[in-house]
């Protein structure tokens, strides 16, 4: 796998196509519980709510979308295969839960364009997918995340506070 690259693309619940919306999740700390530097199946623990959210987006025609820093490879804590596994097991968990992940992007490195709070991941997914920029949803754990997505020109930049069904709320007001 390649350094700033993108895994996922087996696992498409839309294909994108120009004016597709996406829903934009960072990982660590909004689809898994962060313990740190994640890189191995066994230490991957989604936090609960993260599948409904997910199916209840897919419903709605997002293409979801995870972009994500991943400095432990550049720090030497795991590699690219290390990332590569564990993004193969986060995403047939989805695939089993009904969600498909449109794609993957992810940085390595401790410093660049793609490393949020740079937008770069997020206009690397609007060229490769087409994605209406102005209609999507970005979603995070930390500020760096939201700051990214403004960057990008993404519509909605949500803080994450461990609590899916507030997120569901307040994106769809029930409807």
């Amino acid at each position: 796998m390649q350094g700033h690259g993108n895994v996922g693309d087996g696992h498409l619940a839309i294909a994108p196509r120009e004016g597709t919306k996406a829903l934009f999740l960072d990982r660590d700390g909004t689809i898994n519980v962060d313990h740190g530097y994640v890189h191995e199946p066994e230490r991957f623990e989604f936090i609960d709510g993260v599948f409904d959210f997910c199916r209840e987006a897919q419903s709605r025609g997002y293409a979801i979308i995870v972009v994500t820093n991943q400095s432990g490879i550049e720090r030497g804590y795991f590699t690219e295969a290390d990332f590569a596994s564990v993004t193969k097991y986060m995403l047939d968990c989805f695939a089993r839960e009904g969600v498909a992940i449109a794609g993957v992007l992810h940085c390595p490195s401790l410093s660049g364009p793609d490393r949020k709070p740079e937008p770069g991941l997020f206009l690397k997914a609007k060229g490769k997918y087409g994605i209406d920029m102005a209609s999507s949803v970005n979603v995070g754990d930390r500020d760096r995340d939201l700051e990214a997505g403004r960057r990008a020109g993404v519509g909605r930049n949500l803080l994450f506070t461990g609590d899916f069904g507030a997120l569901k709320r307040t994106l769809w007001n029930g409807q």
